[in-house]
């Protein structure tokens, strides 16, 4: 019976080859014998039928004749899997073919190289080093409320792994000679075998003399011993944006500590601490605070001057308004990250209650509430 490579893979007859693609590399993982769960028979025939229908010419021979049209393994012209275990090994530069057959091996590679944390050297492309990068800091900022608001430029003391000044990160004294690595001719990686149960693998590890930089110096920096990095104080300068709230932090990518022998700084993160108001409440780019009025001023209306993160600014307070009542000043609350609008303040109204009123105010308040047609009923003593 003919095998339905479409199928085996997951995808439509007509798909694309990215999607073929993708899903060869999501099942290859999937079922990759040395992972947990592993299938090493299924991991074949997936191989097998990515082979055939991620090849865009045998695609077309297996569309118009079925998988018979190959009748050794779906590899090609008797290739079967040790000769392509074989030809991975050998590196297949990309591609390569027995008896007539292409085998794309780039994928495999990656998927390998992914699995075992090495390059397997199948695909095109020349070495590389290794990509080494410096531990991540993290450092807390305290903030006024205003400052949150508004942002701020602050300076930050770090004592943290840097480059090292003397060598200025090459690892070698000054006006020391410094060439490449002869072991692994400058590239930072040397090759190595490794067993698997898919055979022997030729993977590619950082250079055990040079330590992944490439180079070696004639003689060794006397500050860094020829790390290239050292230990040091640092100041940094920071801009807080402004509308950051408490608990957030800004990324700084390359702030971080250096990594020895010629790698990349890590990045530095700095978490804000906002320092609580007196006055406001916030609530993202929302501030809120109260205002006291007399019963009179709510009772007729009037304006009061209330205090904002710029300053006093007057607000009309309407007759008749009840304790409770939010009233707003646009565009006096906190900008979003990035962004030059800014929120509301919200004013709540609280309406003072006088405790100890004058003979003449308990006069008119009676009459108040005679007017009102209300009884008073002096239980503390009020009107007495």
């Amino acid at each position: 019976m003919s095998k339905d490579y479409y199928n085996v893979l997951g995808v439509d007859k007509g798909a694309t080859h990215e999607e073929i693609k993708k899903a060869f590399r999501k099942l290859a993982h999937k079922y990759h014998p040395d992972k947990e769960g592993g299938d090493e028979a299924k991991f074949k025939e997936i191989n097998e039928a990515y082979q055939i229908v991620g090849n865009e010419e045998k695609r077309k021979q297996f569309d118009q004749y079925g998988a018979d049209f190959q009748q050794q393994g779906g590899f090609g012209g008797g290739m079967g899997w040790d000769d392509f275990m074989q030809q991975a090994r050998q590196g297949g530069g990309g591609g390569g073919g027995f008896n007539g057959a292409h085998v794309d091996l780039g994928d495999l590679g990656d998927i390998f190289g992914e699995l075992f944390g090495g390059g397997f050297g199948f695909g095109g492309g020349g070495r590389r080093k290794q990509h080494k990068v410096g531990s991540d800091i993290e450092v807390k900022v305290d903030l006024s409320f205003n400052e949150a608001v508004f942002g701020i430029e602050k300076s930050i003391d770090l004592h943290k792994v840097d480059t090292c000044k003397r060598c200025d990160g090459n690892g070698g004294e000054p006006r020391t000679k410094v060439d490449s690595c002869k072991t692994c001719g400058g590239h930072g990686i040397v090759e190595q075998i490794q067993r698997t149960l898919l055979g022997a693998m030729r993977t590619q590890v950082e250079c055990p003399d040079c330590r992944g930089a490439g180079t070696i110096a004639e003689k060794t920096c006397d500050e860094c011993t020829g790390t290239g990095v050292t230990k040091q104080p640092t100041n940094i300068k920071v801009k807080i944006p402004a509308g950051i709230e408490d608990g957030q932090a800004i990324k700084l990518t390359g702030a971080g500590e250096a990594s020895a022998y010629g790698g990349d700084h890590g990045s530095l993160y700095v978490r804000v601490k906002v320092k609580d108001s007196k006055q406001y409440t916030r609530d993202g780019e929302t501030i809120r605070s109260d205002v006291e009025v007399s019963f009179p001023q709510a009772t007729l209306g009037t304006k009061v001057d209330v205090s904002t993160v710029d300053g006093k600014v007057e607000l009309k307070i309407p007759a008749g308004t009840q304790s409770g009542k939010v009233l707003k000043l646009r565009g006096k609350g906190a900008p979003a990250i990035g962004s030059s609008q800014r929120g509301d303040h919200l004013v709540t109204i609280v309406v003072k209650t006088p405790t100890k009123p004058s003979r003449k105010e308990k006069k008119l308040l009676k009459e108040l509430a005679d007017l009102n047609g209300e009884e008073i009923i002096n239980g503390g003593g009020l009107f007495s």
